[in-house]
């Protein structure tokens, strides 16, 4: 931000303010576009591509969250401060079975966990009050009891009705079920980490500390 303002003989708050209107009216302008909010057809097809894909039944996205390591804000004591023991905002992100995002939220606290980033989200709440148009409960392949759609995450997030997340660690010895089902939801829900891998590799600011007040 310095070197444009310099560049182009700017306040420091002049393009602060610029930076801010931009990306607001691209977000307002594209997002519709790019991220628009999922149909009930949407989410059959986000289904489908998961189980010809990762073998993952009746799964409609993979969740997680990315911390984005940034400045220390002034005044702002630990409120940006994770468990990595950097300051970051975090990226939550609901991904499909083919890297791209179907929904998104930004600017949480670095402090705060997945799983409370989620519930206090647009669209998790969303989710827990059953606003999402997601499809009818449908049984999986062999069975004839119908299920709920899942979103798959790791231990970070509750179980719930519309979210899975793998069986603790705990739980796992001498039952080869439950290792099978963790290996299986492991392999869909890390398509979420390879999509902050790519993300990171094209947009080589997420592989540094960003010097601006979020």
């Amino acid at each position: 931000m310095r070197s444009i303002a310099f560049n182009y003989r700017l306040g420091d708050t002049t393009v602060r303010e610029i930076i801010h209107e931009t990306c607001d009216v691209i977000w307002r302008r594209l997002s519709p576009q790019v991220l628009p909010v999922p149909t009930t057809e949407m989410w059959k097809s986000i289904e489908n591509m998961f189980f010809t894909r990762w073998n993952f039944p009746n799964c409609i996205g993979a969740l997680d969250g990315k911390h984005v390591t940034i400045e220390a804000p002034s005044n702002t004591g630990s409120l940006y401060f994770n468990y990595k023991k950097t300051f970051s905002v975090v990226l939550m992100a609901l991904v499909d079975a083919n890297y791209r995002f179907i929904a998104v939220d930004i600017g949480a606290y670095g402090k705060n966990s997945d799983g409370r980033i989620f519930g206090k989200s647009a669209f998790g709440e969303a989710l827990e009050n059953g606003t999402l148009c997601l499809p009818p409960d449908k049984p999986l392949p062999g069975n004839d009891v119908p299920l709920p759609h899942v979103i798959v995450g790791d231990e970070a997030f509750p179980l719930k009705r519309n979210i899975m997340r793998p069986y603790p660690s705990s739980q796992l010895a001498n039952d080869e079920s439950k290792k099978i089902f963790n290996y299986r939801l492991s392999r869909a829900r890390r398509i979420s980490e390879n999509v902050f891998g790519i993300l990171t590799q094209k947009f080589r600011i997420y592989q540094r500390r960003i010097k601006l007040s979020p």
